[in-house]
């Protein structure tokens, strides 16, 4: 399995990757008090932290929903939050003429999962020469990933992260299949596991998102058992609070015992 590099941060085959951070950028201030927080915790457990948030969250179920700062706003934070933390960040962009505005800030571009398959958009990322991650849509079997990682390949780029972040079960829900965490590895390339976002119920309060929180735990507990390479976790410091995703973040103050745990699966079976 090829290792992906990210600045200090190495994710592959030999370690236990972890891409956190709030769903989207909320403040300035805010992102510089979770991002060192969350590094601080990542440091005192022993796991590569690259941090994430969103400049604009383009998919929010209802048209009211708060989307996020802006492309230009968003990543002057992003920006600060590097050289004022060091740590790595990772943004998502949703069309091709975001990606080399994106690509100049972030360390990381990652498609989200229901764009995975847009082609212009892998095109362009992966034309920055920055490393891609990208969600697997709800609606792929594993493999059909193959195709992804071909468009990716083809298009220059060779440091890539595949990330699962469950798979739609009927109406208003998602299953974890843990298959898919070896299945996609087949492909050469570490694979993530989204632990918050697979926790969701699509749609499920009508206008918003709902999700069970209790089951992120179990979970991510899985997936590090089933061999992932690293987890992908929206945290949040008030998740009541939280302006994206509030039902299925990650308590900031809850996240050195999760992780705790976690590594020590991962060692267990190393």
């Amino acid at each position: 399995m090829k290792n992906v590099s990210i600045q200090k941060v190495v994710i592959g085959a030999d370690n236990l990757g972890l891409i956190a951070g709030p769903c989207v950028i909320e403040s300035s201030d805010h992102a510089l008090k979770m991002a060192n927080a969350i590094q601080d915790i990542s440091n005192r457990v022993g796991l590569p932290v690259v941090y994430k948030s969103s400049f604009d969250k383009a998919n929010r179920t209802s048209i009211s929903s708060f989307r996020g700062l802006g492309m230009d706003e968003g990543l002057a934070i992003l920006n600060k939050v590097k050289s004022e933390t060091g740590i790595p960040v990772l943004t998502d962009i949703h069309e091709p003429s975001q990606a080399v505005a994106a690509g100049e800030v972030a360390d990381v571009l990652q498609i989200p999962a229901f764009l995975c398959r847009q082609t212009d958009l892998l095109i362009a990322a992966a034309k920055t020469g920055k490393p891609v991650n990208v969600k697997k849509g709800q609606f792929l079997a594993p493999w059909d990933m193959k195709n992804v990682v071909t468009k990716l390949e083809e298009s220059g780029c060779k440091n890539i992260l595949l990330t699962d972040r469950g798979t739609q079960f009927g109406y208003n829900n998602l299953v974890a299949d843990m298959r898919a965490i070896p299945l996609m590895q087949e492909f050469g390339y570490p694979v993530i596991f989204d632990a918050t976002h697979s926790a969701q119920l699509p749609g499920g309060d009508g206008s918003t998102t709902a999700g069970m929180r209790d089951m992120i735990p179990t979970l991510a507990k899985s997936a590090v058992a089933a061999g992932c390479n690293g987890l992908f976790m929206e945290i949040h410091d008030n998740v009541n609070e939280a302006k994206s995703d509030a039902a299925t973040q990650w308590p900031l103050d809850q996240l050195e015992s999760l992780l705790t745990d976690l590594k020590a699966i991962r060692e267990s079976i190393t």
